[in-house]
Parts: structure tokens; C-alpha cells; sequence
């Protein structure tokens, strides 16, 4: 992917997408008048709070550097439609792929970008398109036991999730350790929700293959999203660190 050698107009727009029987609301930015091929980073938001639109400002900082981006709101999530208790791991996937089916061209290399609850959906994207995705990013990742992919939230996943160490049997850490594209794990210095554990086995299993590159965000707590919308320095230093050169 492009790095910071030039700046670009930015393109943005907003469009909603029908997918798992939802409506999602979805955001785009681009170079202006981009035409040219080449990889595409889909944003995909946390749990709880976790929404598209604290995402935007870097989205914007992207394509300012030359890279498609697409973004959307899980459902029950910001503007889309849905309860969040019915939501699930195994639905925020097939939420994902549809809309890169409907936004991203069939062609096109993918970057996934996945912040805390989406740290299992990059990887389980990442076992989906195999060697389509050529970089991933996450931040302040989380994984999740295998039992509790199809459990709606509403009905048991929390339960499941809160047994100590159901994590580690994760499908997501298989991934990781299977992935041979670059790799950046954006750790905030004051994280109180990911256990220490889960940050290292994470690590662990990126550098397996992967070239993997640590970047820390001081001062920040686990809701990175929030912090990138309220500081753009750590917007561009996250950039600077995905798009090296």
C-alpha cells in the first residue's frame, strides 16, 4: 500500500447496504478520482459503543495517502438497523463479507483494520479469503472461544466468555498464526479490558509468519476508536505505522 510520499483530495459517501437481514450503514472515502487497482481497507468498529463514525477521521487520513477505504456499522450498531442482542460473532462475519462483496471489487488485495471485539472478525476473515488479504491491522485485539462463535449476545455469549480461558482454544489464533502478509498490532498503554494473556498469545501467533510490527498508542486507553476521533496526532502516527515508506 501507498505510503506518505503524497496527498490526495479525499472522496467520501455514505450508502446502505441489505445484508444478513439487516440494513447497514456504510461509509467509503477514496482518493479523488482514483481509478487505479490496489488494495482496500475495510474498517471494522468494536463491540458495545463501537460505531463507524469515530472511525472516519482516519479513514480520511488514509485516502489522503492514496488508499480506498470501506467502513460500516455492525448491526445494532450507529445508524444501521438491528438489535445488538441479536448479534453474534458469526453474524458480525457474514456482515463483513457481505459488504465487501457489495463494495470491494472482486479483484481487489484487502487490508483489514479490526478494532477489539473485531479482532476475531479479521480473523475470521482471514481464514475466508486466504491470501486476498495482504495486511491486517488491529487494535487491541480480542479473540474468542470457539463455543461462543454462533451464540447470539443477547442469549449466553457473555457466560461463555467470562469461563476463564475458554479463549485460548480460539480459531482466530490459528489464523494468526497461518497469516504471511504484514502485520501491525496497535496496543494502547493503559488497556483494562484485554488480558495481558490475550495480547501475548496474539503477538505470539502473528509472529509465527507474519511480518509483524508492535505500535504502541501512549496514553490511551482500549477504546482506541474513540481516541483516534479525538486525537489526530495518534491518527497519523497509526497511519504512519501501516504504511511504512
Amino acid at each position: 500500500m501507498p505510503g506518505e510520499r503524497h496527498r490526495y483530495a479525499v472522496d467520501t459517501g455514505r450508502q446502505v447496504v441489505d445484508v444478513d437481514g439487516e440494513r447497514l450503514a456504510c461509509a467509503t472515502a477514496r482518493p479523488a478520482g482514483d481509478e487505479v487497482a490496489g488494495p482496500v481497507a475495510v474498517l471494522l468498529h468494536g463491540a458495545g459503543t463501537g460505531r463507524t463514525e469515530r472511525l472516519l477521521p482516519l479513514a480520511r487520513e488514509l485516502a489522503g495517502r492514496g488508499v480506498r477505504v470501506v467502513a460500516f456499522d455492525f448491526s445494532g450498531h450507529g445508524d444501521s438497523t438491528g438489535e445488538l442482542a441479536e448479534l453474534s460473532l458469526e453474524r458480525r462475519f457474514r456482515q463483513a463479507c457481505g459488504v465487501i462483496g457489495r463494495l470491494v471489487p472482486a479483484d481487489a488485495p484487502l487490508t483489514l483494520l479490526g478494532w477489539s471485539m473485531s479482532g476475531q472478525t479479521v480473523a475470521d476473515l482471514v481464514t475466508h479469503y486466504g491470501d486476498r488479504v495482504t495486511a491486517l491491522a488491529l487494535c487491541a485485539p480480542a479473540v474468542y472461544a470457539r463455543a461462543a462463535w454462533p451464540v447470539r449476545f443477547g442469549a449466553g455469549f457473555t457466560g461463555i466468555i467470562r469461563t476463564p480461558d475458554t479463549w485460548r482454544d480460539s480459531t482466530a489464533l490459528d489464523a494468526y498464526r497461518a497469516f504471511t502478509g504484514r502485520a501491525l498490532l496497535a496496543l494502547p498503554a493503559r488497556d483494562d479490558v484485554i488480558p495481558p494473556a490475550v495480547t501475548e498469545q496474539v503477538t505470539a501467533a502473528l509472529t509465527t509468519r507474519s511480518r509483524l510490527t508492535r505500535h504502541t498508542v501512549q496514553d490511551a486507553p482500549h477504546q482506541l476508536g474513540l481516541w483516534f476521533s479525538q486525537h489526530p496526532s495518534a491518527v497519523r502516527a497509526f497511519a504512519d505505522a501501516l504504511l511504512p515508506g
